[in-house]
């Protein structure tokens, strides 16, 4: 093989993966809701792993260009969003606080539903010590939890567990990825040493 037709068939592959590129972010861009990686690939008429491999080309391209949006991969789907440092702006158009805090009691039973999910709200109330209908209510509302079935005993209470729209929120592609239980406990340790060296800084 001649070196013209080497470089020939290079030419051709790299224009073919651009093609690529532009289909998925185009089906993406249509789509607006997560798209699993068969969909994808389906449409593409590309076998599944050759698909993923674009796919990560093309979140690597997003993250190494100043673009605004990026290719996040949530549970084997995958979805374009806007890129966080740019959500103060983003507000503004919409004319809305898409990101209103959550009290105290919405994190820690959100937390509590994280890491023991599926969970009944009776036992979100006997670790927390108070009454959880508020907090529970307000995550269904913002879409971070969701009723996931029934307890099998008498009452057949409600369980709840966590959305796709929770990985969002906290940057995650799946469970697996949330810190563990031991390192969140060190951090706090940390977080109260640091406050008592800087109070006895202050005296």
């Amino acid at each position: 093989m001649t070196k013209m037709s080497m470089n020939q068939i290079e030419i051709d592959q790299i224009s073919r993966k651009k093609l690529y590129f532009s289909i998925i972010e185009a089906l993406l861009f249509v789509s607006g809701e997560p798209l699993k990686l068969r969909e994808i690939s389906s449409i593409i008429e590309q076998d599944m792993d050759s698909t993923k491999e674009l796919i990560y080309e093309l979140q690597r391209k997003y993250e190494e260009e100043e673009r605004g949006i990026m290719l996040i991969s949530i549970n084997d789907e995958y979805q374009l969003v806007s890129k966080p440092q740019n959500s103060d702006y983003i507000q503004k158009l919409l004319k809305t606080n898409t990101r209103q805090s959550l009290s105290q009691a919405s994190l820690e039973t959100l937390a509590i539903i994280a890491y023991k999910q599926p969970i009944t709200r009776v036992s979100i109330d006997e670790i927390r010590g108070v009454k959880s209908d508020r907090a529970v209510l307000t995550l269904l509302d913002k879409g971070l939890i969701k009723e996931s079935g029934r307890m099998d005993v008498a009452g057949r209470p409600i369980l709840y567990s966590t959305t796709e729209k929770f990985l969002l929120h906290f940057g995650l592609e799946n469970l697996k990825q949330m810190p563990s239980l031991e390192e969140m406990l060190n951090d706090d340790d940390e977080d109260i040493e640091i406050e008592e060296d800087k109070s006895e800084t202050k005296e």
